[in-house]
C-alpha cells in the first residue's frame, strides 16, 4: 500500500500491518525518480532520494502538526543506531505514536484534514453528523491504546439491534479509517476496527440493498429523474418521496389523492397491517403528481400498465429501471428507497415514533395495538416536507435543508 504523504513523499508499508525494517530491505531500496520513504514503525522512516542517498527521520506529533528530526544517514547511521536514537527523542515526546491520544483529537484531525478539504459539503455533513452521534460519544475520551476490537464489535453490534445494519458497517469503515490515518501518521500501531467486518451481520442479511451516503443518493435521484420512461420514472420518484412499500405505490390510485389537503390516503385493504395509512405530500409530490395527471390522470391508476387491460404497471418495471441504470440487485431495489428513507431521517435524529409511523410499522406488543392513522400528523408532515428537500438538495448537490424543531 502507497500512502502518500502532505510533503510530498510515499510511505510504503506491506500487507495490512507496518513491516519492520531489515538491513537487505534497506540494502535493496533503489532510488526512484521521485523521494520516496520506507516506515520502520515508531515515527522511524528512512527518505531515499532520486540521487540513492539515504537519511533517517523521525516523525513526531505535537498538537496535530507534523515535527520531523533528521537522525543522520545511512549507513553511517545503522539501522539500529536509528531506532536508538529514535527512542530517546520519543522519550522526550510525551505523546509519541504510543497509543496516548484520545480518538476525539484523533477523529477530529482526521475529518479536518482528510474530509473536510475536498468533500462534498453534504458528505462532510454526513460524515460529522455520525462522528458527533455515534463515534464520539462512545469512544471519544479513550486513548487510542485502550481501543480494542472487542470494544468495536459490541459498538456496531448494538447499532444493528436497533435496527441500522448498514450504519453499522459504515461506522466501522469510519473507524478503520480513522485508525489507518492514526498509524500512517505514527500515533498508534494498531487498528481494532480492521479485524471484525466479519464478525458484523451481512450488509444485506434481514434488510433490502439501498444506498444511504448523501452523494450516493444524489447520484441515485439524478438517475431517477433521468430516466427516460415517463411513468417509471415518476413511479420511482414517488417512491422515493413517500417511502411506502412497492406495491402500494404501484397500486396507487387518484381517488386516494387530495393535492388541496396535500395527503394520500391509503385504504386498510391494500396495507400490510390492514389500517388505513395517511402520507404527507411534499412540495416536491405535489409538483410530480401534477405532471403525472398530465399522463395518466384519467386513468384510475396513477401507474397503469402500457399493455392496457386495467392493470397498473408490473413489480419488475422498478427493478428493470435500476438495473438499466447501472445498480444490481446488491445496490438497490425498489424496497430500498424505503430503507434509505429509514436510514437517513433516524441519521438526522427524527423521532423514532414519528419515522415508525410514517413507515406504517405498528407495534405487535397488545399494549400498543391500537393505531392512529393520525398520529404525530404535523411532525410527519413536517418530516415528509424535510426529506423531499433532502432528495432534491442531494440531487442538485446543494445544501441540505436545516432540519426544523419538532415537539413530540
Amino acid at each position: 500500500i502507497c500512502i502518500n504523504t502532505s510533503y510530498g513523499h510515499s510511505i510504503l508499508y506491506g500487507g495490512g500491518d507496518i513491516m519492520a525494517l531489515t538491513e537487505i530491505i534497506i540494502k535493496n531500496a533503489k532510488p526512484k525518480e521521485k523521494p520516496y520513504s520506507l516506515s520502520d514503525g515508531r515515527g522511524l522512516i528512512l527518505d531515499i532520494r532520486p540521487n540513492g542517498s539515504k537519511y533517517w527521520i523521525a516523525r513526531l506529533w505535537i498538537d496535530g502538526k507534523e515535527k520531523r528530526k533528521s537522525l543522520g544517514s545511512y549507513p553511517v547511521v545503522s539501522l539500529k543506531a536509528a531506532r536508538d536514537k529514535n527512542y530517546e527523542i520519543r522519550k522526550e515526546d510525551k505523546k509519541g505514536p504510543s497509543g496516548e491520544y484520545s480518538f476525539k483529537e484523533l477523529a477530529s484531525e482526521w475529518f479536518n484534514s482528510v474530509i473536510l478539504p475536498d468533500k462534498s459539503k453534504n458528505y462532510v455533513r454526513t460524515v460529522e453528523l455520525r462522528l458527533n452521534k455515534y463515534l464520539i460519544p462512545e469512544f471519544g475520551n479513550r486513548k487510542l491504546n485502550e481501543i480494542t476490537p472487542n470494544m468495536v464489535l459490541l459498538f456496531c453490534r448494538q447499532i444493528e439491534k436497533e435496527g441500522l445494519t448498514d450504519t453499522s458497517h459504515r461506522l466501522r469503515q469510519f473507524m478503520k479509517q480513522i485508525f489507518d490515518y492514526a498509524i500512517t501518521t505514527d500515533r498508534t500501531l494498531v487498528n481494532p476496527a480492521a479485524a471484525i467486518s466479519k464478525a458484523l451481520q451481512p450488509h444485506r442479511q434481514k434488510h433490502y440493498a439501498t444506498v444511504v451516503e448523501s452523494e450516493n443518493i444524489g447520484a441515485l435521484m439524478r438517475s431517477v429523474y433521468a430516466y427516460p420512461q415517463r411513468l417509471v420514472r415518476y413511479l420511482m420518484i414517488m417512491s422515493a418521496l413517500t417511502f411506502v412499500r412497492p406495491v402500494e405505490i404501484r397500486q396507487a390510485e387518484w381517488k386516494e389523492f387530495d393535492l388541496n389537503k396535500k395527503e394520500w390516503r391509503i385504504p386498510g385493504e391494500k396495507m400490510k397491517e390492514k389500517n388505513e395509512h395517511v402520507v404527507p405530500l411534499s412540495t416536491e409530490a405535489i409538483r410530480v403528481l401534477k405532471e403525472l395527471q398530465s399522463i395518466s390522470g384519467n386513468k384510475s391508476w396513477l401507474f397503469p400498465s402500457p399493455r392496457g387491460g386495467g392493470r397498473h404497471l408490473s413489480d419488475g418495471a422498478v427493478r428493470m429501471a435500476l438495473r438499466s441504470m447501472g445498480y444490481e440487485k446488491e445496490d438497490m431495489t425498489a424496497h430500498g428507497f424505503r430503507s434509505m428513507a429509514s436510514t437517513i431521517l433516524n441519521e438526522y435524529e427524527w423521532p423514532a415514533d414519528v419515522i415508525e409511523h410514517q413507515l406504517s410499522h405498528v407495534d405487535r406488543n397488545t399494549i400498543r395495538r391500537t393505531y392512529n392513522r393520525a398520529q404525530y400528523m404535523p411532525q410527519r408532515t413536517a418530516m415528509m416536507e424535510w426529506w423531499g428537500g433532502f432528495l432534491i438538495a442531494v440531487r442538485d448537490r446543494e445544501d441540505i435543508p436545516t432540519k426544523p424543531n419538532i415537539n413530540i
